[in-house]
């Protein structure tokens, strides 16, 4: 029987690599076919689905579908119609209609975005199984998902896929793989217990949604929520900024606006690094320290880009990578990691769930939107009516310090509102 960390590591490896092929590029290729302006529905829609289709697929998983069968459905859906956007996007090529791509799009991600927080589940279950302590066991495993993630943002990069719809073929393909590999995973029980008279609430898996009556749990997913305004605005539009600067004749040969996924790979990088950290950090520092230390690095993650360029100020975007690990591993990671250890083992997949709403649902979906109405305000629309060159990218720097800017605000309030544990003496 093959190793259970390998067998984890893979899976940890083709869910990600499933994200990666598109999600940092595919603002390129929809500004190129004349899409720039809706480029935030694109991502939001991840916010949207992830509302209620992660808790929806947790409580399946949690009541009357093994888990890692629950994985494999979702997988399988979302990789035929990924591979069906695909299709269109070639058959129509610059005559793309918003509405059916848009659609098919959406189908896919309704499916996929569940599928992050089964994954997680899934590999719990299997190291607690197997007498392994998560907080430890889990982040090293956690890491191959992001060198999946970094491998196919390098091949989409180096197949010239950044800016065509092959970069959805390949995320299909890899989706359906991954559909069938789940199969192989470590049977998760399903929580029945058919001696108790349940109420219907209870009967749903509904549970989850009473971690909102601890005081301190409530104020945990509302900064959750908050923090996930942050999530997708670098992944949507940190490649049509970068190569915005293609505009400008001193920056059109640098290695940033001619390979800007592999420059925004080097994110992926840092968090590999940032993620090995979070055991001991957390058994340092604890939850607070470590969310705020996320928070703050937020707040440089925009602001290094606000202050960069593609030639002598690179080494500001190269910061800018550096400390993205920091913010999303140390909050995602982390805050993962606190709802399972804070859940009862009845509803932990349904917790879960209801984390990812959180951040990548209600915070990713208000965030995204917000972030294109700036966006658009700065760039996309003078761009429309002739400003070109330095006026472009001077939009683009005024929208990431107002999203730094956020960032800070929610760091403070943080600071101010969420509460440790006491420790007892």
């Amino acid at each position: 029987m093959m190793n259970l960390k390998f067998r984890l590591t893979l899976l940890n490896f083709l869910e990600f690599a499933v994200w990666g092929a598109y999600l940092t590029s595919m603002g390129t290729y929809l500004a190129g076919v004349g899409l720039g302006s809706h480029i935030g529905w694109f991502y939001s829609v991840q916010g949207i689905v992830s509302i209620f289709m992660p808790a929806l697929m947790g409580i399946l998983a949690d009541r009357w579908m093994e888990g890692q069968r629950v994985l494999s459905l979702c997988h399988a859906f979302a990789g035929l119609f990924m591979i069906a956007a695909s299709f269109y996007g070639y058959q129509a090529g610059d005559a793309v209609q918003f509405s059916t791509l848009f659609s098919l799009y959406s189908l896919s991600v309704a499916f996929f975005m569940p599928t992050i927080a089964l994954s997680y589940s899934v590999a719990y279950s299997a190291l607690e199984k197997a007498g392994f302590d998560t907080v430890k066991a889990f982040p090293p495993i956690r890491v191959w998902g992001t060198v999946g993630f970094i491998v196919t943002m390098w091949i989409v990069d180096l197949c010239g896929l950044q800016s065509t719809p092959g970069q959805w073929m390949v995320s299909g393909c890899l989706s359906l793989l991954m559909a069938a590999y789940a199969l192989t995973m470590p049977r998760m029980p399903i929580n029945q217990d058919d001696n108790k008279q349940k109420t219907l609430f209870e009967a749903l898996g509904l549970n989850a949604f009473k971690l909102f009556l601890n005081p301190r749990m409530a104020v945990f997913l509302a900064f959750a929520m908050l923090l996930g305004f942050c999530l997708q605005i670098s992944n949507g539009y940190a490649n049509p900024f970068i190569t915005s600067f293609g505009s400008v004749a001193e920056y059109q040969d640098t290695f940033g606006v001619q390979h800007a996924n592999i420059l925004i790979s080097l994110s992926q990088v840092s968090e590999t690094l940032c993620i090995l950290l979070i055991p001991f950090l957390l058994s340092r520092f604890g939850i607070k320290r470590v969310v705020l230390i996320a928070l703050l690095g937020w707040v440089l993650r925009f602001a290094f880009f606000g202050m960069g360029n593609p030639g002598d100020g690179v080494w500001l975007f190269l910061l800018s990578m550096i400390v993205y690990g920091v913010a999303f591993d140390f909050f995602n990671i982390s805050g993962s990691l606190f709802i399972n250890q804070e859940t009862d083992e009845s509803i932990r997949s349904s917790a879960q769930g209801l984390f990812m709403m959180m951040t990548n649902g209600l915070g990713a979906f208000v965030g995204t939107l917000v972030a294109q109405e700036v966006i658009n305000s700065y760039v996309f629309t003078p761009q429309s009516q002739g400003a070109t060159g330095a006026e472009i990218i001077a939009g683009w720097q005024t929208s990431w310090f107002i999203f730094a800017g956020y960032a800070m605000v929610v760091a403070i309030l943080f600071a101010i509102l969420f509460k440790d544990k006491k420790k007892a003496a």
